[in-house]
């Protein structure tokens, strides 16, 4: 395929040649032109970008798949323009030892885009078989329970992140610190069952106090081991903070970035989630830092759940918000808005996800590069609905909001998203290529 007259991230109009599953060329707009049977796709000054890297998604399977699978978390994905996700341990079983390891790959051979896969820590773990599998990365590492139970204790944390350090392994950290959470906001829910408590109160209980004290663990723990530590899901800016100034990486998710607690009175226990929505004031601090160029990326933690289970009492909703596919659209509108520039999307979700995890061949629209690459039209943006999702929860935190979505999305030269059938090479919204894990 050639596409030409494409606008990159830093305002470039480019032609770019695709060969195989490679970029084989990017050169000024106008100097290239199709040869022979090549596809020839016209921009026309859209914005071309590399496929986002998702480095946190939870896709349910095994043991979850009324909530999520790999097909439709892949067609998600696809759809919101991310070409490669990470999936995280907390399945059942868990992804804790070698065999658990090469189910899941099984499994994530039905994904239509590329696909890491993390290893967990349980107390009944299994490092020597885990480590000898090709993980993505040692996470999400929990230092207090969250779906799946996962959580460990400081010990058993010590012990895994040296393991992972001799290994050569990222550990991607779930920091929140348990014995800090507030017990006392259960008493101020006046019905005491949560039926009709403040949505807030779940805010209240799982303090920013118990997430920048296990940050600050994780860091320390990390230093004694020479390990890399990455923080998931940072919703504080101490937090943020403390991993910038301690040489760490850390991530942000769409909903921290966008939402706060004054979204709970309608979100309810639809905005249930670990860590929670923090103040406005703090949220505003997370976007600074975002913008500036502290936050490192970008990812969603995607964890879908159905309505049913969503639609219970605040004490007994499960943890998580859907997510893989509203990131880039999201984020591409605060772009659109003035609000981020289109460089800092692009790092915040390809470029710094590439680097910081290893994927030499993503992250970048660069000759010999993989063809992860994803065309808007920026000056469209449309209102986001979860019963327009692909994802099988139906749901999104941000309905109405606004999202600049894809016209096109190409996983390693192959069109895996294209709604309008503009590129002539599917019958359909969706290809049909496999997605490969990145690790092997």
């Amino acid at each position: 395929m050639l596409i030409t007259h494409a606008r990159l991230a830093d305002g470039r109009d480019v032609d770019v040649r695709i060969d195989g599953e490679s970029i084989a060329a990017v050169e000024p707009a106008g100097s290239l032109s199709a040869d022979g049977d090549e596809r020839e796709l016209d921009a026309d000054g859209r914005l071309l970008l590399p496929g986002a890297i998702d480095a946190h998604v939870h896709f349910r399977e095994p043991g979850y798949s009324h909530k999520e699978t790999w097909e439709t978390g892949s067609k998600s994905a696809a759809a919101g323009g991310v070409t490669t996700v990470v999936d995280q341990p907390n399945t059942s079983p868990p992804t804790v030892d070698g065999d658990a390891f090469d189910e899941k790959v099984e499994l994530a051979k039905k994904s239509l885009v590329d696909y890491g896969i993390s290893g967990g820590v349980t107390e009944s773990w299994d490092p020597d078989s885990l480590f000898e599998r090709p993980l993505f990365a040692l996470g999400e590492v929990f230092l207090a329970d969250s779906t799946g139970d996962m959580g460990i204790d400081a010990d058993l944390f010590s012990d895994a992140v040296a393991r992972a350090a001799d290994a050569g392994v990222t550990v991607s950290v779930h920091a929140e610190d348990a014995e800090l959470f507030d017990e006392s906001a259960r008493d101020r829910d006046a019905g005491g069952d949560g039926r009709d408590a403040d949505a807030g109160l779940w805010s209240a209980f799982r303090t920013a106090g118990a997430e920048a004290a296990a940050v600050e663990r994780a860091l320390e723990v990390g230093a004694e081991s020479a390990a890399s530590i990455h923080i998931a899901h940072t919703s504080t800016p101490e937090g943020v903070d403390a991993a910038s100034e301690a040489g760490a990486t850390c991530e942000v998710t769409p909903h921290h970035l966008l939402l706060s607690r004054e979204n709970l009175d309608e979100l309810g226990t639809y905005g249930r989630m670990n860590p929670p929505l923090r103040s406005e004031e703090r949220r505003e601090a997370i976007y600074e830092r975002v913008a500036d160029g502290t936050v490192d990326i970008v990812a969603t933690d995607h964890a879908p759940h159905t309505r049913e289970e969503k639609e219970t009492d605040l004490w007994n909703a499960p943890s998580g918000v859907p997510g893989v596919e509203t990131m880039l659209p999201l984020l591409l509108n605060e772009a659109r808005e003035g609000r981020l520039t289109y460089e800092r999307v692009r790092d915040l979700t390809a470029a710094n996800p590439a680097c910081i995890f290893d994927l030499p061949q993503k992250g970048r629209v660069d000759a010999g590069r993989d063809a992860d690459l994803v065309l808007v039209d920026t000056g469209k943006s449309r209102a986001i609905r979860g019963d327009d999702l692909h994802g099988n929860c139906e749901w999104t935190p941000f309905e109405d909001f606004a999202g600049v979505f894809p016209d096109v999305t190409l996983r390693r030269g192959d069109v895996v998203y294209d709604p309008a059938g503009e590129t002539g090479a599917i019958s359909g919204v969706f290809g049909d290529a496999d997605g490969a894990n990145v690790r092997t």
